[in-house]
């Protein structure tokens, strides 16, 4: 078990790095759960790494009011998911998207602002899932989870804001033999963004961002690793 949290923190490590107090609740929440996880069956824990697809999600031009939209794009996620008893798991999660909001929408005039500012936005969440049809490692389930949402800005003048967020979503798993399965998902993420304006900005900022809450959807297929 000390093996699988030291691989799981090295993979989450690009994310948790803008925030030691989130590194170090990791830490201890991985810690507990590996006690807890003692009762377990044998293979009730996994680590399963995602492929996703990311849509929706926008903040407001405050000098405009204009949306400026988040675009859809590509993401990739890892869950560690350690068994709690027969049906349920923990899981730690973390999923990553490279983006960009589109900025033509704000109505700036032709060169005041570049036509995109890219944006990695990352969840790094507690949570856990339920399996509704009997053990864990087979058939559909539901997942969620609550923590942190990391906005990461490309571009001079602009700066990472962390925010809290949620995730809700229902999956099916299909057992590929005694320790790999196929996991296909869908999650919703919430998040609270709370800015009446000079979110993302460090200073000299071209735009103005505002908002208040924020949802998300993403797609996900994953390999999962049972242990």
């Amino acid at each position: 078990m000390p093996e699988t949290i030291r691989s799981f923190l090295s993979l989450a490590a690009p994310v948790t790095r803008h925030s030691s107090l989130i590194t170090c609740l990791l830490c201890l929440l991985l810690g507990a759960a590996a006690g807890s996880s003692s009762a377990a069956q044998p293979r009730d824990n996994a680590i399963t790494l995602y492929a996703a697809y990311r849509d929706g999600g926008s903040f407001i031009d405050a000098t405009t009011g204009n949306k400026l939209p988040i675009e859809a794009s590509g993401a990739g996620a890892i869950s560690l998911d350690l068994g709690i008893d027969a049906s349920r798991q923990l899981q730690l999660f973390v999923s990553r998207q490279s983006s960009q909001i589109s900025v033509e929408q704000a109505g700036a005039p032709s060169g005041a602002v570049p036509g995109t500012l890219p944006l990695k936005v990352t969840y790094m969440h507690v949570g856990g899932t339920s399996f509704l049809e009997g053990r864990i490692g087979r058939g559909a389930y539901v997942v969620g989870g609550l923590g942190a949402t990391l906005f990461e800005p490309g571009s001079e003048g602009f700066e990472n804001e962390l925010r809290a967020s949620m995730n809700l979503g229902i999956g099916y798993q299909l057992p590929l033999g005694e320790r790999m399965a196929l996991r296909i998902e869908g999650r919703g993420y919430a998040i609270l963004v709370n800015s009446s304006g000079g979110l993302l900005c460090s200073g000299g900022c071209t735009i103005s961002i505002k908002g208040d809450t924020m949802t998300q959807g993403e797609v996900q297929v994953g390999l999962s690793f049972r242990y």
